[in-house]
């Protein structure tokens, strides 16, 4: 699908940009460019392709423009993959920050794609700007009401895309995904609930749920994800569409913390902590939309992706025992 183009892919060394990279360079890419400061991605998540000519990492700030402008105008991309960004839970630490990065980084690679710096955008939104689930399953129309800052940054990106979209004619694509999962999700600082539950397990300690663990998530394997951002990337005609990716089913946090400690060896109690500010109560995703374009989006069965990805954390584990 991006075979022999020449790619830039913000946020490359995290989670999905990572994983991502993998699949561009495994597709035929000409190219593949990383832009990423290492906020929470790491230099371990590309090692093994640090040693291919076609690619290249860039320690920079996507969001400062003239950092993004050097490495557009020595790449000279055909597509920008935009997937950087700070974690959700930075919005507690510095919520201003969490908020600005995000409409930062997408301002700075609009203004370059209006200038025909490079040729399609595929900007890579969440799930968390639409809050709570006012109905489900929530597809695209369903109205933005960001609980954090983090959240709100992601929904003033998506806006000043459409923006650009509709005022300049940028050919540019958002996807939303909802809960990813799987190999190299960020298990440190703001670390998400199933890297956490695998840790605490193997630490001796008890999971832990926030709240009564009733709050839901649409929870898609990365591999998933990293599929259907490459369709989309794909398709012509297109721009301005904005399409959920998501496997279309909802769990309850409290049951996948249990799923995810007892894959991990746990079979004690679970311990319950207050529920967290400005937490999304009901996420479950309509994808009609994306499997009109693309064809079907999940393809990773939830009880599947857990014990691959569970088993990857033990063996990390191991490793970093040995």
């Amino acid at each position: 699908m991006t075979e022999g183009q020449r790619v830039v892919v913000t946020g490359g060394a995290g989670f999905i940009g990572s994983h991502l990279v993998d699949a561009l360079l495994d597709g035929g890419a000409a190219r593949v460019a990383v832009v990423d400061n290492l906020f929470l991605g790491s230099p371990d998540n590309l090692a093994h392709v640090v040693d291919d000519e076609r690619f290249v990492l860039y320690r920079e700030d996507a969001g400062e423009a003239d950092a993004i402008r050097a490495v557009i105008e020595r790449e000279q991309p055909d597509v920008v993959f935009n997937l950087a960004t700070k974690a959700l839970l930075y919005s507690f630490f510095n919520p201003a920050g969490a908020c600005r990065v995000n409409l930062d980084i997408a301002l700075a690679l609009c203004e370059l794609q209006r200038q025909a710096a490079f040729g399609k955008l595929v900007h890579v939104s969440s799930s968390e700007v639409y809050g709570t689930a006012r109905a489900v399953p929530m597809d695209e129309n369903h109205p933005l009401l960001a609980e954090t800052t983090y959240a709100a940054g992601k929904a003033a990106a998506d806006l000043a895309v459409a923006s650009y979209v509709r005022m300049f004619g940028i050919d540019a694509i958002t996807v939303r995904p909802f809960n990813n999962y799987g190999p190299r999700q960020n298990a440190g600082t703001f670390a998400a609930v199933i890297p956490v539950t695998v840790n605490r397990v193997l630490a001796g300690l008890p999971p832990i749920v926030s709240g009564d663990g009733s709050q839901t998530r649409d929870f898609i394997f990365v591999g998933d994800t990293v599929d259907a951002i490459l369709r989309v990337a794909a398709l012509d005609g297109e721009s301005g569409a904005v399409l959920n990716v998501a496997s279309g089913a909802e769990t309850e946090i409290g049951e996948l913390v249990r799923r995810v400690a007892a894959l991990a060896g746990w079979d004690g109690d679970v311990e319950h902590q207050p529920e967290r500010a400005a937490d999304v109560h009901r996420h479950w995703a309509d994808v009609t939309a994306a499997e009109a374009l693309i064809g079907p989006v999940a393809r990773t069965g939830l009880d599947d992706g857990l014990a691959f990805t569970v088993d990857w954390y033990k063996q990390r584990a191991g490793q970093s025992a040995s």
